[in-house]
């Protein structure tokens, strides 16, 4: 556990004190729809059933000798006779979280503040869950409940597969696509939210869930360096204030903890499923954030409406020119096909118009580039068109180029990348 728009109505609600909270339906759903889509994607993409099932067959993975040598070789097995205590805290929590699959529990001697779990590759392999033993100088009998409830949470949620996958396919020295990187990245965030919610179900008291994640992040004994938990959750407020005003961004593996302590303040208080879902939707739109500037948001929806009026002008828009549409805007959004659908129900004119004169307002260097991208769409089905050289000339002096200005770009991306389709060849 490292610590690493369609916007809806907010709900910066901030955590409230156990006495004062309203009691949560205990029919909540802790799976977040979101993270389920993106995992199902994520696994289709990578075409996850066949590679599971040739991976099976050809039987190269020693994870599970790896890791059960590792924790028996080096680290401290928790067991009835030998931790009594805290091999009663694990199995307490195990059985409130009705997980019913094999855990042996590790103390590993590490003074870093965290804990990890790891599922088994063999069914009949027990999984494993490992706290560091830094923990134990800082946490209570209850945050150590949530930590462990969120470990137990990821074997649960069964994040350890989909993570192998995506390991086995790109292994390290290989680029992930941004398109698919970016919804990696997303689902490993929304895994963690997740995660968090068995351990607000193993404890039940939101205000260890809370104290647990800032001993997480600072590494610090809250009580020896006399901090409130009331002073804890103003600073949260603060900080998640922050985030929702369009300035902060979440781009590691784990969500900002301002994020993962209000979508448990949420999870804990609200009343009904829609509420929660309500509440988290606004916390995600921050993890679906890419671009950080102000400049990210009219470039994305320079690419879509400039992209769709150019692939349109010969009356019909390819999948060669939609593929170089989504391909550009991978890099400004995590969902771009949701984006383009979105710009095409617009007014594409005016959005255009729009997003060319907010650019220009930021940065009038941004014209050739502009150009560049509309040259390689019309390029992109390897069919040149006079209309669409037309519109170009057009497009170029709308933006302040000139016709020369414009003709050079497109005699340069000829020379540099222009191949023949094979119907004009062959």
């Amino acid at each position: 556990m490292t610590t690493s728009k369609k916007t809806p109505e907010k709900n910066t609600k901030t955590v409230q004190s156990e006495a004062k909270k309203p009691k949560r339906h205990s029919s909540l759903n802790p799976a977040i729809k979101l993270e389920k889509q993106l995992g199902q994607l994520i696994y289709n993409a990578l075409q996850g059933k066949v590679v599971e099932e040739v991976l099976r067959k050809i039987k190269t993975s020693s994870s599970d000798a790896y890791w059960r040598s590792s924790m028996e070789g080096h680290s401290l097995k928790v067991q009835k006779d030998l931790l009594p205590d805290f091999y009663a805290l694990c199995q307490e929590v195990k059985e409130k979280l009705q997980f019913e699959g094999k855990v042996d529990f590790y103390i590993t001697g590490d003074s870093s503040v965290n804990a990890f779990s790891v599922a088994a590759e063999d069914e009949n392999e027990p999984n494993i869950v490992n706290v560091n033993s830094a923990l134990f100088d800082l946490m209570s009998q209850d945050e150590l409940r949530f930590v462990i409830g969120h470990e137990l949470g990821h074997l649960i949620n069964k994040d350890t597969r989909l993570s192998r996958l995506v390991q086995f396919v790109f292994p390290p020295e290989t680029a992930v696509p941004v398109s698919l990187m970016y919804k990696i990245r997303l689902h490993s965030q929304l895994a963690e939210l997740v995660a968090d919610r068995y351990g607000y179900m193993a404890v039940g008291k939101l205000g260890a869930c809370v104290t647990a994640f800032f001993k997480l992040a600072s590494g610090l004994d809250l009580a020896k360096m006399n901090v409130s938990i009331d002073a804890l959750i103003a600073d949260n407020s603060r900080r998640l204030e922050y985030f929702l005003k369009d300035k902060g961004f979440s781009r590691a593996s784990h969500p900002v903890n301002p994020i993962r302590v209000q979508a448990l303040n949420l999870f804990a208080t609200s009343r009904t499923q829609k509420e929660l879902n309500q509440g988290m939707d606004e916390l995600i739109s921050i993890l679906l954030k890419v671009g950080d500037s102000e400049l990210d948001e009219y470039m994305a929806a320079f690419i879509v409406a400039a992209g769709l009026i150019v692939a349109n002008v010969d009356g019909e828009l390819n999948r060669e020119e939609y593929n170089r549409i989504v391909e550009s805007l991978s890099e400004l959004k995590i969902f771009p096909r949701q984006f383009i659908d979105e710009i095409a129900e617009k007014d594409v004119f005016k959005t255009f118009n729009d997003s060319v004169e907010n650019i220009l307002r930021i940065n009038p260097g941004m014209r050739e580039e502009m150009i560049n991208y509309l040259i390689y769409v019309v390029m992109s089905d390897k069919v040149i068109t006079e209309e669409e050289v037309s519109l170009l000339y057009e497009i170029g002096r709308n933006i302040g180029l000139s016709d020369m200005e414009v003709a050079t770009a497109i005699a340069v991306a000829i020379q540099k990348s222009y191949i023949p389709s094979l119907e004009a060849i062959s």
